[in-house]
């Protein structure tokens, strides 16, 4: 498994949360659409892209044919545009991945995911990273730790 980030700490923390074997910090790495093609052997086949902006076009650049690039969010805050001739260069999906928009559309399938799921981490197949904890009463304090990107994995809101 590979990742790309902006943040050599939360890299450093993926590789020992999850066992990530190759990292590419996208900010200090100008080429780095060339390092991640290097280390998948040609392309990525999935992009998992909650960034937007810059950070779009060049995971776009090095997914490989067929692959998938879904986008999550816009962190960046720049909302990008996908340029025809590499979804074409490349025989790629972009796929938007609005998990609000399911849930409300395919309330059945989303409860079915979600009962999947936690037989999954009952039976210890997914282990959840988590790095904060707040009681439920600092749930304001736990919103400006995910907006300063504090986080890695999941932060959790605890009722005693």
């Amino acid at each position: 498994m590979q990742a790309t980030g902006g943040d050599d700490g939360k890299l450093a923390r993926l590789k020992e949360l999850y066992g990530v074997e190759h990292v590419v910090n996208y900010r200090s790495s100008p080429d780095w659409k060339d390092a991640v093609k290097s280390i998948t052997g040609g392309g990525a086949d999935v992009v998992y892209d909650p960034v937007g902006g810059d950070v779009f076009e060049q995971s776009l650049r090095c997914i490989a044919w067929e692959g998938r690039l879904l986008v999550i969010g816009f962190a960046s805050g720049t909302i990008p545009s996908a340029k025809a001739n590499l979804l074409l260069l490349k025989g790629c999906s972009v796929v938007g991945v609005f998990w609000g928009a399911f849930a409300a559309r395919e309330p059945e399938t989303n409860r079915k995911n979600f009962e999947m799921l936690f037989d999954w981490w009952k039976a210890g197949k997914l282990k959840p990273a988590i790095s904060h904890r707040f009681p439920l009463e600092k749930a304001a304090q736990a919103l400006g730790a995910l907006a300063r990107r504090e986080v890695v994995g999941k932060a959790v809101l605890e009722v005693a």
